[in-house]
C-alpha cells in the first residue's frame, strides 16, 4: 500500500501534508515510511548512520515514529551556485554536476530511486511519497524523476495538493490535471485544498465546482495554521517574520545559506532577522554567520558587499559574533582550496579567530555529535552539554586560540567570538538560554526563559499537525485510496539495474 502526494506548485504544502498523513496513518496502526526520490535543498539532516538526507524527510520519519534513513531521500541536490549542485546519493556525497550533466543520467538516478522505494516497501506497510515542485512541469517530463517518471513507473494513487492562499486555486488544480500525461492523470484519486483562511463553508460551492469539473473528490479543505516545523528550503526564509522586541540577533543571509533550521528554536524567543550582506549591523546584539554550501564564494560576497567591514566594526563595538560550520570557517585567518570547494587558491578570512581551513579532498564529515562546552566565552560558560550534527567539507586547524567545546571549535582571546562545526547548537534549549541570558545581562535587561522545544524531536507537534488535518480531511477515504495503491511490480528493478557512474 502506497500513496503519492503531488503539488500544483512549489511551496503549496506538500511536505506538511505528507507529515500529517504519516502521523495519521501511524496513529491508525500502520507501519509508515516517507519517501522523496529527489529533493533540492540546503537544509539537511544527518541520520544515526551518518547519512545526509533532506530535513523534510527526517521530519516525516519522526512523524511516522520511525528512524530516518537514506532510502527515504535517495537523491539530495545541494546547490552550490552558478548552476552547479552537489549530488548526495543514498546519504553520501557522489559528485558535483552542472544541471545539463545531471539530466544526462536520468535513467541511473531513476533506477536508484526506485530501488530505494522498493527497499522501503519491503520494510513498511505503507510508503507516503512526496513529489517535488509542481507536478505539471511539461518541459521536464522526460527527466522528472520526482513526479511524472516515478508516477509512471509505480502507477500509484495520487493526491493533488493546491494552495488557495496564493489565489487561482481553480486554475492550479484544473490546469495541472489538464497538463499531466494521461497515464498519470488517471491515477489522481483526490484533491486537497491547503491554507484556507476564514470559514471553510464559504468554499462549498468552490469544492463542488472542482469536483464537477475534474470528476475527482476534494478530500479536504485544510485551514491555514502556523505550527513550528523545520523549514524545508530557502523559500521559507521569506516567510519568516519577527515581531519580538528586546534582544536583536542578526543572521547573515548568505547567498548559499544552508541549514538555517539551526535557529528555529532561537526564533521562538528572540528577535531574529535574516539580514542581507551589506545591511547595517550596528543595532544588533549578536551576529551569527550560518552554514553555507560554498564557503569561499560567500566569504568573497561578504567582502564585496561591505558586510565584512560591518562585522569588524560590530566586533570592535563589543558585539558577540558566532560562526556555524561555513560561518566558523569564514571567521578564521585563511581558507585554502585545491579546487574542491571553489577556485584554487588561498583566501583571506575575517581574521577573528586564529584558525585556518583547507579544502583538499572531495570528502564530507556527516556525524551526529554531543559536546561539552568549555568556559572560555561568557556564552559558553552558561551552557550545558549540547547535541547536534556536523555536515561539512574541509579540515580546520586551530592556532593559539582556545577551544569552544572539548576538542572542537574555537574562541577568540576576548571571548567575544566563537565558532563551531556543530549544526543544531541553538536547537538546544540550554544554548538558547545561555545566549539570551548573556546578551540580556550585557544589555541590562531582564531575561525570562520561555518554553521552547526542538521542533524536529517534539512529538506533540506532529500530533497537533495530524489533528489539524484530521478535522478537515476525509481520512477514511484517504486510507481506502492508499489501500488500493499496490505498486506496479513490473517496474521493480533488479539490484544491478542502471549503469555505473
Amino acid at each position: 500500500m502506497s500513496l503519492m502526494i503531488l503539488g500544483t506548485a512549489s511551496h503549496v504544502g506538500k511536505s506538511i501534508t505528507v507529515t500529517a498523513i504519516c502521523r495519521i496513518l501511524t496513529n491508525y496502526g500502520y507501519r509508515v515510511a516517507p519517501f522523496k526520490s529527489q529533493n533540492m535543498s540546503l537544509n539537511s539532516y544527518v541520520t544515526t548512520s551518518g547519512d545526509e538526507i533532506g530535513i523534510a524527510q527526517a521530519v516525516q520519519a519522526f512523524a511516522s515514529r520511525t528512524i530516518p534513513s537514506a532510502e527515504m531521500n535517495p537523491i539530495l541536490l545541494k546547490p552550490k551556485g552558478d548552476g552547479e549542485s552537489q549530488i548526495v546519493l543514498l546519504g553520501k556525497p557522489f559528485r558535483d554536476v552542472r544541471t545539463g550533466e545531471y539530466y544526462t543520467e536520468t535513467d541511473f538516478f531513476l533506477n536508484t530511486a526506485l530501488q530505494a522505494f522498493w527497499n522501503l516497501q519491503d520494510a513498511y506497510e505503507m510508503v507516503v511519497i512526496e513529489g517535488a515542485g509542481g507536478a505539471a512541469e511539461c518541459n521536464l517530463y522526460d527527466r522528472d524523476i520526482a513526479n511524472v517518471l516515478l508516477a509512471q513507473e509505480l502507477s500509484l494513487p495520487i493526491i493533488l495538493v493546491a494552495d488557495i492562499e496564493r489565489g487561482g486555486v481553480f486554475a492550479q488544480v484544473l490546469g495541472t490535471l489538464m497538463l499531466l500525461p494521461d497515464d498519470v492523470r488517471q491515477h489522481v484519486r483526490g484533491i486537497i485544498i491547503n491554507k484556507f483562511r476564514g470559514d471553510y463553508r464559504l468554499f462549498e460551492d468552490g469544492k463542488q465546482f472542482l469536483e464537477d469539473k475534474s470528476g475527482i473528490p476534494v478530500l479536504g479543505v485544510i485551514p491555514y495554521f502556523d505550527i513550528p516545523l523545520p523549514s524545508e528550503d530557502s523559500l521559507s526564509i521569506n516567510d519568516k517574520k519577527t515581531d519580538k522586541t528586546g534582544i536583536r540577533i542578526a543572521i547573515i543571509h548568505l547567498p548559499q545559506i544552508s541549514n538555517f533550521t539551526d535557529f528555529e528554536v532561537l526564533e521562538q524567543q528572540a528577535s531574529v532577522e535574516y539580514v542581507q550582506p551589506g545591511a547595517m549591523l550596528s543595532s544588533f546584539d549578536c551576529i551569527i554567520i550560518p552554514g553555507t554550501k560554498n564557503t569561499i564564494a560567500d566569504l568573497q560576497y561578504l567582502y564585496d558587499s561591505g558586510c565584512a567591514d560591518q562585522i569588524h566594526a560590530a566586533h570592535e563595538a563589543g558585539t558577540h559574533i558566532i560562526g556555524i560550520c561555513g560561518g566558523y570557517q569564514m571567521l578564521g585567518k585563511t581558507i585554502s582550496d585545491s579546487g574542491h570547494e571553489s577556485r584554487v587558491g588561498t583566501y583571506q578570512g575575517l581574521g577573528l579567530l586564529d584558525i585556518t581551513t583547507t579544502f583538499s579532498e572531495y570528502t564530507k564529515t556527516t556525524v551526529q555529535v554531543t559536546r561539552t562546552p568549555l568556559d572560555h566565552s561568557p556564552i559558553l560558560q552558561r551552557m550545558e552539554s549540547v547535541s547536534g550534527y556536523e555536515i561539512h567539507t574541509g579540515d580546520t586547524s586551530v592556532g593559539h586560540c582556545r577551544r569552544a567545546f572539548e576538542d572542537e571549535g574555537a574562541v577568540s582571546d576576548d571571548g567575544q567570538v566563537f565558532g563551531t562545526y556543530m549544526h543544531g547548537l541553538f536547537l538546544n534549549r540550554t544554548a538558547v538560554h545561555a545566549l539570551l541570558s548573556c546578551l540580556s545581562d550585557k544589555k541590562g535587561t531582564e531575561y525570562i526563559p520561555a518554553e521552547s522545544a526542538n521542533p524536529i524531536y517534539d512529538d506533540t507537534v506532529y500530533d497537533t499537525v495530524a489533528r489539524r488535518f484530521e478535522q478537515s480531511l476525509d481520512v477514511q477515504t484517504l486510507i481506502a485510496i492508499a489501500k488500493d495503491g499496490m505498486p506496479d511490480t513490473e517496474s521493480r528493478p533488479s539490484t544491478d539495474d542502471g549503469k555505473n557512474t
